[in-house]
C-alpha cells in the first residue's frame, strides 16, 4: 500500500474545496445582481493580464482572477459565494478541464484508489536489462560507467513529468523522452522480467518478498492510467511519501549491485534546516564477498563509509582508502571522514 499522507493536501482541496474566483473590477451596483448561492454560466471573454479576465457573468461584465488554465472562449460555472467585501465565486465547474472541481474531485478519487491498490512491484521495469558496462577491458571505465548508472536512474520513468518540462523547454530532446517507460509499447514494459536490472522505490523489501505479500490481491484497472503503466505511478507516489529510490542491476555481467538513493532532513550548525542526501551502494564480490559503501553529501563536503563483515576485507578497504580519498580529493570532492566499519548483523 502507498502511504497516503502524500496525498491528503490534494484531497482535502478536491472533496472539500472549489477554486475561489474574485472579481477585481466591476460596475457600480453589480453586487446587487446576485445572491448568495446563485449558480450561472459564465463566458470567458478575454484575458487582460496575468490571471485575471474579462468574463460574462448575468449580463455582466466582471473582471475576474481566474487559474492559469483558463483561455479565452471558456465557459464556466460559478456559484456566488459573498458580496463583500469583494463579489466571490466558487468555480463549480468548466470547459477547462484542468481548472474544476469536478476534475479535481475525479483526480482525487482515482488518487484514493491508488493508495488503496497494493504496491505489487516495489520497482520499475528498464526498457533494457543489458549490464551498464559492456567494455572489454577488465575494469569498468568509472566515468563511463557513472555515467551509465545516472542514465539507468533517469530513464527508469520515475521522473517522466518533468523530463517532459524539459523536453517543452528544450533542455531534453525527443530521443531521451522516448526511451522512458511511458513511451514503451506494454509488451516490451511486460515482458521485461529479468531480475538482473531492477529499481526499487520507496521500499527496503526484495521483489520477491513484496510478491508473497501481495498474493492473491488482484490489481483493479484504474480509467485514466494504462494498467501496464499503474504499478509506476504507484512508485513515483511512494517516491514522494518517502524520499528514497532503491535500484538494482547489473553493473557489468555476472555482478549485480544494489543503489538506494535517499534524501535526508538535517539541521545545519547555525540552526536552519539543511538538505542532506545519502547514496549507498552494496555489492557481493568474488573475491571481498559482500561490501556496502554509504555516501552522505552535506554542505561542507562527504563523508565516506565502508562496511563487510569479513575482516581480511575490512584490512583491504582501510589500507586502499587513503587512495580513495586521493582520488577523490583530485577531482575536487571534499572529503570530511572516511571509516570501516564491520557490518551490523543486527
Amino acid at each position: 500500500m502507498i502511504p497516503a499522507d502524500a496525498l491528503n493536501s490534494l484531497k482535502a482541496l478536491a472533496l472539500a474545496q472549489k477554486p475561489l474566483v474574485t472579481a477585481t473590477s466591476a460596475a457600480a451596483g453589480a453586487a446587487s445582481t446576485f445572491e448568495p448561492g446563485q449558480k450561472f454560466q459564465a463566458t470567458v471573454q478575454a484575458q487582460l493580464a496575468p490571471g485575471v479576465f474579462r468574463v460574462k457573468v448575468a449580463d455582466q461584465l466582471l473582471q475576474l482572477q481566474l487559474p492559469a488554465t483558463i483561455r479565452t472562449g471558456d465557459t464556466i460555472t460559478l456559484q456566488v459565494v459573498s458580496l463583500l467585501p469583494r463579489l466571490t465565486f466558487n468555480m463549480a465547474a468548466s470547459a477547462n478541464p484542468l481548472s474544476t472541481s469536478d476534475q479535481l474531485s475525479e483526480t482525487s478519487r482515482l488518487l484514493s484508489s491508488l493508495t488503496q491498490q497494493p504496491l505489487e512491484k516495489s520497482f520499475v521495469r528498464p526498457t533494457n536489462s543489458a549490464p551498464l558496462w559492456t567494455g572489454a577491458t577488465q575494469l569498468p571505465d568509472t566515468t563511463e560507467l557513472a555515467d551509465n548508472l545516472h542514465t539507468a536512474l533517469s530513464q527508469s520513468g520515475l521522473f517522466y513529468e518533468s523530463h517532459q518540462a524539459q523536453w517543452l523547454a528544450g533542455s531534453r530532446n525527443t530521443s531521451q523522452l522516448l526511451q522512458e517507460p511511458q513511451n514503451q509499447p506494454p509488451r516490451n514494459i511486460n515482458s521485461s522480467s529479468e531480475k538482473t536490472d531492477q529499481t526499487h522505490v520507496g521500499g527496503n523489501e526484495p521483489a520477491q518478498e513484496s510478491s508473497i505479500a501481495n498474493a492473491g490481491r488482484e490489481r483493479t484497472p484504474l480509467l485514466g492510467i494504462p494498467e501496464h503503466l499503474q504499478p509506476l505511478v504507484q512508485q513515483q507516489l511512494s517516491a514522494l511519501e518517502t524520499r528514497q529510490v532503491h535500484w538494482q542491476g547489473q553493473v557489468w555481467p555476472n555482478q549485480e549491485m544494489s543503489w538506494k538513493i535517499q534524501e535526508q532532513p538535517s539541521k545545519s550548525p547555525t540552526g536552519g534546516d539543511e538538505r542532506l542526501w545519502a547514496t549507498q551502494i552494496h555489492l557481493n564480490l568474488p573475491n571481498l564477498g559482500a561490501v556496502t559503501a554509504t555516501l552522505h553529501f552535506a554542505g561542507n563536503g562527504l563523508i565516506i563509509n565502508l562496511d563487510s563483515d569479513n575482516g581480511a576485507t575490512r584490512s583491504k578497504m582501510g589500507k586502499a582508502s587513503s587512495t580513495l580519498i586521493a582520488a577523490m580529493t583530485d577531482r575536487g570532492i571534499n572529503i570530511t571522514s572516511a571509516l570501516v566499519t564491520q557490518h551490523d548483523n543486527s
